[in-house]
């Protein structure tokens, strides 16, 4: 038998022989370190030893513009609070030869704005220590095991600079209830709250270093975290009031050169509900405002349209035809005159048809002063008022549009509320069925979360928003059939002059106020008959 044989490819070189045996395994290498070098962030150093080293941004008051309690206003009860840590800082013997310690821990706790971020800063200030502060966030990636070295780095650096404050802002990122998370869970956070809870335990009071946290929700919190030993203290953070948005403002405006009749404390009246960084945003605001007039000084008109712009949102053109116009007018007219209409409703300061943000028009009411408790006829005014402009198209035009749906929606959501955590219902009594933390109110179990309710509870919940709601608005029809001439009149004015403020408002619709923020919103049957009466004889007048 002949065999005849030859090879099939030629003999390899060895550089191909290298590049076939070596190659793919020098580029699993390469990509490896791209890896860890985008993980491990800028300034870190990029290699593979900066993963573990914590982010932490350090202020000194040595080199960094000094942050102290001048700088602070409208929050004293916390500013209170932490002048004790400022006087340990200072002197921690004081304390310490009498046995006392100060807290390991504090958490701040408020909405966003707050100014929780300055408070801890006017702290490390004042004392004039260091100040490291980071994001909880920024403990984690996408490696295992790097959230929690980046811990033990941030607290050995602390201690090394001790007297110090370490500062975690939003702690709820890493510092949830652990075994509660909707899908499969997250080892890597876990890992890092363990650690940070490890590393609280292991320093002493007396090391001179204070952990400072903030959250605006402190319900999420593991509870490990809230025992006594780690975060001991708890302070509050709240909105301002008046008086405090007036020291925000003065803090603020600085150095803005304002007009001789700028007043600050009527500014502070208008912005109920502004935290200390919507304030500065609007003085911000104002201040560019009055640079695009080509002006010397900030004045009072400067900070009217910058309020409306935040709060209304920025003008834009929009070309409507006539028969929008005037439905638009309708329908705003319909809010404003059941603003003033409704027995204690939050005053009208004005109302326009010129397409703002998102919508085709505004109606613009504000408190006259803080609210802190909202009686059950305020709420049921505020329904009613809300509703107010569909209720206006359906009795000027007899049909619907799909304008009403924002309105609709807050309605809604206010009638949900009043039932489920108010207990504004007395067909279920005073019963919290939807807890702020957990607020299921129509649907399934959200990834397999039971309803704090049964089904039959629930069909409950849903008759009783209803009925809120359509009792509301049989009230908002009313009232506008009975100030149909008002209606009229407003809606041309709009037409007309697009915007009206509060005291165009009045002369147009020559409805006197109602002050009676704690009477009945839906008046009994002689009343509706004495007030239509009354209203007819003044209209035949």
């Amino acid at each position: 038998v002949e065999i005849s044989a030859r090879p099939m490819h030629e003999e390899r070189t060895i550089w191909e022989s290298i590049l076939y045996g070596f190659g793919p395994g020098l580029l699993f290498i390469l990509f490896y370190i791209w890896l860890f070098r985008r993980s491990a962030g800028q300034g870190l150093g990029g290699g593979l030893m900066g993963l573990g080293k914590s982010k932490a941004r350090r202020y000194d008051s040595e080199t960094e513009e000094k942050v102290t309690f001048e700088d602070v206003a409208g929050i004293d009860e916390a500013e209170n609070e932490l002048v004790e840590i400022v006087d340990f800082l200072k002197d921690p013997e004081k304390y310490t030869r009498l046995g006392g310690t100060a807290p390991k821990g504090i958490l701040l706790v408020g909405a966003p704005g707050t100014g929780k971020t300055l408070l801890a800063k006017a702290v490390a200030g004042e004392a004039g220590v260091p100040f490291f502060s980071m994001s909880a966030s920024e403990f984690v990636e996408m490696i295992v095991g790097v959230g929690a070295a980046r811990v033990r780095d941030l607290f050995t650096q602390a201690r090394e600079n001790a007297p110090a404050i370490i500062f975690i802002d939003e702690l709820d990122a890493i510092g949830r209830a652990r075994g509660q998370t909707a899908i499969g869970g997250s080892s890597e956070q876990e890992q890092t709250l363990n650690q940070i809870l490890t590393e609280m335990d292991g320093f002493s009071s007396r090391s001179g270093v204070i952990v400072l946290a903030a959250t605006n929700q402190p319900e999420v919190l593991d509870k490990a975290l809230l025992r006594p030993g780690r975060f001991d203290r708890r302070v509050m953070v709240n909105l301002p009031d008046r008086p405090g948005r007036e020291a925000i403002l003065k803090v603020h405006t600085r150095g803005i050169p304002l007009d001789d009749h700028v007043s600050l404390g009527e500014v502070a009246a208008t912005t109920p509900g502004f935290s200390g960084a919507d304030l500065k945003n609007l003085v911000n605001e104002a201040a560019l405002l009055a640079a695009r007039r080509g002006q010397d000084e900030v004045r009072s008109k400067d900070f009217t349209d910058a309020l409306e712009k935040i709060v209304l949102g920025p003008e834009r053109p929009l070309l409507l035809s006539t028969a929008d116009r005037e439905r638009i007018a309708y329908h705003e007219g319909g809010h404003a005159v059941l603003g003033l209409a409704v027995p204690g409703a939050d005053p009208v300061h004005r109302v326009t048809i010129m397409p703002r943000g998102q919508a085709l028009g505004v109606t613009y009411q504000r408190p006259e002063s803080d609210r802190y408790n909202y009686p059950e006829s305020y709420l049921r005014g505020r329904i009613v008022g809300i509703l107010g402009g569909r209720a206006a198209e359906e009795i000027v035009y007899g049909t619907k549009t799909t304008g009403a749906e924002s309105d609709i929606e807050q309605a809604t959501g206010l009638a949900y509320r009043m039932v489920t955590r108010w207990g504004m219902s007395e067909r279920l009594g005073m019963v919290q069925l939807a807890p702020r933390e957990n607020p299921y109110l129509a649907g399934p179990g959200i990834f397999g979360g039971a309803k704090p309710y049964s089904e039959e509870t629930g069909k409950a919940i849903d008759e009783e928003v209803l009925k809120i709601i359509n009792e509301c608005h049989d009230e908002a029809r009313r009232l506008l059939t009975l100030h149909r001439g008002s209606l009229d009149a407003l809606a041309a004015a709009l037409v007309e002059r697009e915007t009206l403020d509060e005291r165009e408002i009045l002369e147009v619709t020559g409805i006197k106020l109602v002050h009676q923020p704690d009477g009945p919103v839906c008046p009994t049957k002689e009343e509706i008959t004495d007030e239509e009466t009354s209203l007819t004889e003044n209209q035949g007048g």
